[in-house]
């Protein structure tokens, strides 16, 4: 494959290009589904190809084949696309300096998730669904696992080859239960088909699927009979748990270099973050610190290096509350005389790099979990992302919960409330923050559909968070003054 590569990118040279780059990946995935104790799906899926990037004259130009035989064939189509791109040339591109490396990846993993049967994964999650609904009478019962296998080969004309072998693993269970005209749910460990890592089948074992079903499911159905969460003005904690969305919404996205530049506008919007904020603005408190780091281990967002060669970084994002760095890929770091910081990603051999999400992560604070609440007379401790809504500048948003503990004079009373919702300005939000627990309660936990670009495409990120409370926070759907 080498051989292959450096010569088609010798022809490319040989055409005049600036820069260029080809590569292969080669993704196996594998989803498992159960309801109700039976198989709703199994799905296998392989996808296989390569994706030749070229700038000539300082237009890009990108094409893709599932043949790896027709590398010349896929070479020309992509250097036609970036003449055709110079004739409607605004502004030439320039991609910021990186290292030449020749390397090899490898995921740390105990036991590779497609070696084990699909027996062993359907009789843990059966286990699972049988203890939630022996636990309470609950309407629904789920079971997820979902595992991938990627190899990806990077070679470019400036003499970096690459290899990387990444594995992800995951799983969670979600119990239903029908209350007063409505329907409510709990998740282990965290919504949206569970936990996901870069790991391998361990996770599975360690998360203890059968062990938290019981408590899952009782849980469920105590929210079916639970009061509504209540309209206010009040001091909230934030479990890591729906801290991970917060986090991704609010920091993750407006901190991405290209929509800030207008590149990334109609899928999703663009950000209020502009780059004379970069060490004046005031993104929160002084006790908010994030880090976008693809070195972290376990980290859904970790990896060796990036699909454009830039070896994974730990970048202070937010310092003391302070905003320091965006996430850039080469040619976005290159419009402020930076490095790029590893950050360019594309899903899969047919799309091309482009800014994404690592590992953003709020580092913990130095409280215990009693001393946090220890300090709010009355307030809510909100669990689990349900749903979320945010502008497309990212300022004003909307989230829901799972469930709702009551807070009275410091303690959890055990009161639960459900479809809890709340409010905010991102700024705004994240300067009321004035505690965080320490780096015993903080988590890790991976998002494996952040959609972005057109084409769309989806990547694989993660967010660390311990508990955080944050003061005078607006809850519920209701007007308050």
């Amino acid at each position: 494959m080498r051989e292959k590569f450096e010569k088609v990118l010798d022809y490319l040279q040989g055409q005049g290009v600036d820069y260029a780059d080809v590569r292969y990946v080669d993704r196996n995935t594998e989803s498992i589904t159960t309801e109700d104790l039976k198989l709703q799906e199994l799905q296998n899926m392989r996808s296989e190809g390569v994706g030749i990037r070229v700038y000539l004259d300082g237009s890009m130009g990108f094409a893709g084949s599932r043949d790896l035989n027709k590398l010349k064939e896929t070479a020309d189509q992509a250097l036609a696309i970036a003449r055709a791109s110079k004739s409607v040339q605004k502004k030439r591109v320039r991609l910021a300096q990186k290292e030449v490396i020749v390397d090899h990846y490898q995921t740390p993993f105990k036991i590779d998730p497609f070696q084990v049967s699909t027996k062993e994964k359907l009789d843990l999650l059966m286990a699972a669904e049988g203890e939630m609904k022996g636990a309470a009478q609950l309407h629904q019962t789920k079971g997820f696992m979902d595992f991938q296998k990627e190899k990806k080969v990077f070679a470019d004309t400036e003499g970096s080859y690459i290899v990387q072998d990444l594995i992800e693993a995951g799983g969670g269970i979600e119990a239903r239960a029908l209350g007063n005209n409505d329907l409510q749910v709990r998740s282990f460990p965290i919504s949206f088909r569970g936990n996901r890592v870069t790991s391998g089948y361990e996770i599975i074992e360690e998360l203890d699927l059968v062990e938290n079903a019981a408590k899952t499911a009782r849980e469920t159905s105590e929210l079916a009979r639970a009061e509504e969460c209540p309209s206010g003005k009040y001091d909230l904690v934030l479990d890591s748990t729906q801290l991970v969305l917060q986090i991704h919404e609010s920091i993750g996205h407006p901190i991405e270099l290209d929509r800030v530049f207008g590149a990334e506008a109609a899928y999703a919007g663009t950000s209020f973050v502009n780059i004379d904020m970069i060490d004046h603005f005031q993104y929160g408190s002084k006790l908010v610190n994030v880090v976008a780091d693809a070195t972290v281990p376990g980290g859904l967002g970790t990896f060796g290096y990036d699909d454009e060669g830039v070896p994974a970084t730990r970048t202070e994002i937010i310092t003391g509350g302070v905003f320091k760095n965006f996430l850039t890929s080469r040619d976005t770091a290159s419009q402020l005389n930076q490095k790029s910081n590893g950050t360019s990603r594309a899903d899969g051999w047919h799309n091309i790099p482009i800014v994404r999400m690592t590992n953003i992560n709020l580092l913990p604070g130095n409280l215990e979990f009693e001393e946090l609440l220890a300090d709010i007379d009355y307030g809510l401790y909100f669990l689990t992302n349900k749903s979320w809504s945010i502008d497309d500048r990212r300022v004003n948003f909307q989230f829901g919960c799972e469930i709702a503990y009551e807070i009275k004079n410091g303690k959890l009373t055990g009161k639960i409330y459900k479809n809890p919702v709340y409010t905010g300005i991102t700024p705004q939000f994240w300067n009321s923050c004035d505690g965080i627990c320490n780096e015993d309660y903080w988590r890790l936990y991976g998002v494996p559909n952040c959609g972005k670009g057109q084409p769309g495409q989806s990547a694989h990120v993660g967010h660390g968070a311990a508990p955080a409370r944050f003061r005078k926070v607006k809850v519920g759907v209701k007007d308050v003054k």
